[in-house]
This record gives structure tokens, sequence and C-alpha cells, in this order.
């Protein structure tokens, strides 16, 4: 436990105290442990809905021999089998919700690599995969019955097909256009904006808001023509603009909602590998969204980052398998209470809640 408070008294003290911008202190006591001996794989995706309930996207199939020891023929452990890859946390971290997985399959195509995740506010949830396969965007409903499969399992085509997707990474949703932006992707370049009824595609644009292409490019170039694979985050502001996180490009773009360029944010340019720019989330405790929080998954930080100009103001986090430390922070998502919620990948594997720290 003095291990712990060690922890995040260097978290909070790292960098001064700024009024104004979130900052955070982890959770060590969320989510609670899993219940029917099942454990969690890496964390693909992460929403949250209105009750402020947490809903994870989870890759059971990237767990070892290992870690489902429970789950092999003849068992080699004790502990521990397989979860369902959608799992929903309450607020005190107990699963009150679980479904989802190859083997549930009812018509429809189960993401080879589960991603994103959204849950709309019309009792949907949409679901993405990014998977060599993964051409698709599945609907349901919060009870895991299936709905609609929008494209379809196979092999890439290009950035201008609009019949299907490219590997999509996450999902926004502008409730008052009633459409969903897709970062598409993995395998294609390109946000997609979908009709929030029938998913449908209605229009798509690349870097700079020009049409996209597959062109080859060098990596790692902030000042790029063309979005890197992936495309990693979209997220809407209040005011309507759209931030697209260019994740290998190290950079974030910004658009209005007809994909008209607004501006550019580059972070830690020599960052090289997969990228600095994972995600960006608003808290909503920051009501003029002075702010945004950028998740950095190679450098394994969370950042608060300065709107107006692209400044990073405070830093939480480091690479590490502690409490408070990340290996391969990969998704995020608030909760109305201001609760910030981070999944991993690779060998992390695992969720953590970060409270408001003032």
């Amino acid at each position: 436990m003095r291990v712990f408070a060690l922890t995040v008294a260097f978290l909070l003290t790292a960098l001064p105290a700024r009024a104004q911008s979130p900052a955070f202190r982890v959770d060590p006591f969320w989510p609670k442990p899993l219940p029917n001996n099942w454990i969690l794989g890496q964390v693909g995706g992460i929403s949250v809905d209105a009750q402020d309930n947490i809903w994870v996207f989870q890759r059971p199939r990237s767990l070892t021999d290992d870690e489902k020891g429970a789950a092999l023929t003849p068992p080699r452990s004790k502990c521990c089998v397989p979860a369902p890859s959608v799992l929903v946390f309450n607020q005190s971290g107990d699963v009150v919700k679980a479904w989802g997985g190859p083997g549930d399959n009812l018509g429809y195509d189960w993401p080879a690599n589960e991603h994103g995740i959204l849950v709309d506010n019309k009792g949907f949830v949409w679901l993405s995969g990014n998977g060599k396969t993964d051409m698709m965007v599945l609907k349901f409903t919060t009870d895991g019955r299936f709905v609609k499969e929008i494209g379809k399992s196979g092999p890439l085509t290009s950035s201008t097909d609009l019949s299907q997707f490219g590997q999509v990474a996450t999902f926004t949703y502008d409730k008052a256009a009633n459409e969903i932006y897709a970062a598409d992707g993995y395998g294609n370049h390109r946000v997609a904006v979908l009709d929030g009824d029938t998913g449908a595609i209605k229009r798509v644009w690349g870097a700079y808001g020009k049409p996209p292409t597959d062109a080859k490019l060098p990596p790692y170039d902030p000042q790029s023509a063309q979005f890197a694979n992936p495309v990693h985050c979209v997220t809407l502001a209040k005011d309507g603009l759209v931030y697209v996180c260019d994740r290998s490009n190290n950079r974030v773009q910004v658009f209005n909602k007809d994909g008209s360029f607004v501006r550019q944010y580059v972070f830690d340019p020599q960052t090289q590998g997969p990228g600095s720019a994972w995600g960006l989330v608003f808290s909503p405790l920051d009501r003029k969204q002075n702010y945004f929080v950028l998740i950095d998954g190679t450098n394994n930080v969370i950042e608060t980052v300065r709107r107006k100009d692209g400044t990073v103001v405070r830093s939480f986090g480091r690479p590490g398998r502690e409490t408070g430390e990340f290996h391969w922070v990969h998704a995020a998502a608030f909760d109305s209470r201001g609760n910030l919620y981070t999944g991993e990948v690779d060998t992390g594997k695992r969720l953590q809640k970060w409270a408001p720290a003032e």
C-alpha cells in the first residue's frame, strides 16, 4: 500500500497544479475482480452510456495458455477462463452485463480482433474490429441481440469504397445529426460518417480534408498528405469540430463536420513505432472544453493538452505494470462525473480508473 501511495504522490506532484485543466488520481480498487473465474484480455475499446455504465470491448483470444489455463483441455490450472468480449461495469466496478464472441454467431461475422465500441443514445451498441478480414461494422441492442451488419468480412478494398469499411478503430456519435463518425482505420486512410440508423456511409475524407487515397507513403511524417495506418480516434467537440488521431504520424487533425480542414497539432514528432496520438477525449468537468486529454500508448502517458495551442500542461502515468502505470494504453472514455477509464493492449490487458484530482 505504501508503494501505491508513493506512486500516486509522484503522479500528482510531477507537474505543478494548473487550475481548470483536468487532473487525475488513479483508483486502485476499480474494477472489482471479475466473476465466473473470468480473466480480461487486451482492451480494444471503451464506451460509457447515459447511465454511466462502462462498456469494454476486449479480446478473449489474446490470452495466453498460461492466463486461460482453466479453459484448456484438460485444464492446466484453477484459473482462468476468457471473459466474454463485451463487458459492462457499473460505477462500483461490478460486471453487470456480458455477452458476445465468436461462439455466439447468429448470422453475422464476429470481428477477428475486437476493437471499437460505441453505445448510442437509442439503446444500440456498435462494434468494429481491426483483424485482417474486419471490413464490417456490427449493430446490436444493449442486451446483445444482433440488429445489423454493415459491410462484410473479407479482403480490404480501398479508401474510396462506400459499401464497406477498412478495419475501423473507433466511433463517436453526433446526437443532433444522428450521425456516427468512424475512424476507418487500420486498413483504410479515412474518416467515414455513417447514418445513425442504417449505418450507411454518407461521406468520407482523408488528411487535410482531401479525398482519401491508398498511396504508399513513408511513415512518421507529421506533414504527410495522407493519414497513416491507423486512423485511431475520432472525437466530436461541443462546438462541432471533429478531432482525428493520425496515430503513426504523431498528430491530431481538426475538421468541420463537412470534412473541411481547420488545424493540426503535432505531439512528440520523433516518436516512432505505433506513434504518439492514440486517443483523444474531453472531460465533462471542463465545460468550455479549453483542454483535451490525449492518450499516448507508445510513451505510455495520458496528457492534458491546452486546446488553443496544443501545449501539454500535465502528464500522468509512465511505462510499467504497477498501479498508475501503463503498457500500451490503448483506449479511454470519460463518464459524466469526470472519471477517466483507460484500457491497455499487448501484455497490459488491464483497465484502470482515474478520478478527478481537483
